[in-house]
């Protein structure tokens, strides 16, 4: 089931970014410890009660003048209509109510979706009486908060989850392979669902953003069910997006949550650029199976060496991804796109596998005789035991006389050699380290 989406609207300087810090919490303060880790600040994944869900951050908008306010929020609002469930509306307290706010409140009435206000810097009790003025905006209650102390979150968030779509009706059975086409706009995305389709159900169009939202296409082949989700970036509208690229990465989000094959595609001839590792970082992070897609292999002026150059610069631009196996293609030649299928089948599998406990705790052993626990100022780190306790990915929990000894570096051997036992190729991996008799 793919989050809820819930975007942070308001005119610059309201402290949306602040309050956006405050929902993300530590997750967005997170450093994976490994290099090539790109992460855009402007999406999070927040948890509320029993909810979770994507938040956006639509601040940080650089406003060279005063001219340029009202054009700037007009994207913001646009933004929010098209891609949120819920959108969080901010203003600010100890400025109070101003034009602007309410051009942004008029675009907002044509969403239909739930809105909730939000008066940011009531740092204190008595500053309570500056939120009446906002009920004129027409959006129901005010909730005051304050990003500096993080008081009134928790009615906030209360306000924004019971907005919260009940039902999920875009479900599929177990068996079908959820595959989402992800990558910045103009890349091929929608012509390589044509070309695995073999015939002409997207429309394909030379103009960077021609698909405006994510499109599924359920398809069986080989006795294995399907759904290609493309979802190509945002809408041409002029310079307006150029300036906002960045914004496509959120198309994605809601088809990676909810997918189990994510194909990153690459440009070929303009090669790898910073969006790139921010997009693929994502579905890093929410723990999908992965497949690389060069895309336009047939226009690349290439010899001998520069399929090996090529997949050498994605290793190192994507460090983090290292087991994702990488397809070079052509859409429009249709060059190895046979091949791009197959593939999926193998990480799919990868990413569902689970090992046996006995099995799993031989390798561990083995690897541990190869290459011994190091010490810590006298103390030694001892595995007792490791056992899986997930799929999707596979996820291992290793249980130690003390969680502080592991170092990242011995988890990452163990790591590669669990990887080197089992057929994990395409998916990620994940170590939990807990203290004996502690439960998952």
């Amino acid at each position: 089931m793919s989050k809820p989406v819930v975007a942070i609207v308001g005119r610059p300087n309201v402290g949306k970014s602040t309050i956006f810090n405050r929902l993300a919490g530590e997750r967005i303060a997170i450093v994976e410890d490994k290099p090539g880790v790109t992460r855009d600040r402007i999406y999070s994944s927040c948890e509320w009660l029993n909810y979770s869900f994507n938040i956006i951050d639509t601040g940080g908008i650089e406003i060279d003048s005063e001219d340029k306010i009202l054009s700037q929020v007009r994207i913001q609002a646009e933004f929010a209509i098209d891609e949120a469930d819920v959108i969080i509306f901010m203003v600010d307290g100890k400025t109070g109510l101003t034009e602007v706010d309410k051009e942004i409140a008029n675009y907002l009435y044509k969403t239909n979706k739930p809105v909730v206000l939000a008066v940011n810097k009531i740092d204190n009790i008595k500053m309570h009486q500056e939120i009446y003025d906002f009920y004129a905006l027409g959006f129901g209650e005010p909730y005051p908060i304050s990003g500096a102390h993080g008081t009134g979150i928790g009615d906030l968030l209360d306000a924004v989850v019971a907005h919260f779509p009940k039902d999920d009706n875009d479900s599929y059975d177990e068996d079908v392979i959820r595959v989402a086409l992800i990558g910045r706009p103009n890349v091929g995305k929608s012509s390589l669902v044509n070309a695995i389709l073999g015939e002409e159900r997207v429309i394909v169009s030379d103009i960077a953003g021609t698909t405006r939202d994510a499109v599924n296409t359920y398809f069986s082949t080989d006795e294995q069910d399907y759904v290609l989700v493309d979802t190509a970036g945002m809408r041409k509208k002029g310079k307006v997006y150029e300036t906002t690229e960045k914004y496509s990465v959120l198309r994605a989000l809601k088809a990676i949550d909810n997918s189990d094959v994510v194909l990153v595609v690459i440009d070929g001839k303009e090669g790898i650029i910073e969006q790139d590792k921010r997009i693929a970082g994502y579905a890093h992070e929410a723990g999908k199976a992965s497949i690389f897609i060069v895309n336009k292999w047939d226009i690349v002026e290439k010899d001998d060496k520069t399929m090996h150059q090529f997949v050498q610069k994605i290793r190192d631009e994507f460090q983090f991804m290292t087991y994702a196996p990488i397809l070079f293609v052509s859409a429009k030649t249709r060059q190895r796109i046979h091949q791009i299928l197959p593939k999926v089948n193998e990480v799919a599998e990868a990413h569902a596998m689970r090992v046996t406990t006995s099995v799993l705790n031989d390798v561990i052993s083995d690897a541990i005789a190869i290459n011994p626990p190091p010490s810590d100022k006298g103390r030694r780190l001892k595995i007792n035991y490791a056992t899986q306790v997930a799929v999707k990915p596979p996820v291992f929990a290793v249980f130690v006389n003390d969680p502080e000894l592991m170092h990242f570096s011995y988890e990452r051997y163990l790591e590669n050699k669990i990887r080197a036992s089992f057929n994990f190729d395409g998916t990620p991996v994940k170590i939990v380290v807990r203290k004996k008799n502690d439960e998952i």
